[in-house]
């Protein structure tokens, strides 16, 4: 199954499928880009996810605040 999720800015492909990967490993995932994704628990998958967004709201939240 394809991902139906779409990069905004392609040039930050390689940014965020490393970020994945730390997120991934800090969650006890190793090898989570040489894993069968359909193999692991929704909940699983999620977590990488959430914490990929959390971590980029919070990086957004201070550029914007100037920190």
């Amino acid at each position: 199954m394809a991902s139906r999720n779409k990069v905004v800015v392609p040039e930050a492909r390689q940014a965020l499928n490393q970020m994945k990967l730390e997120i991934a490993n800090e969650l006890g995932l190793s090898n989570y880009d040489q894993v069968d994704k359909g193999n692991l628990t929704a909940r699983q998958n999620g977590y990488v996810g959430g914490y990929m967004v959390k971590r980029l709201v919070e990086s957004a939240q201070r550029q914007m605040s100037g920190k």
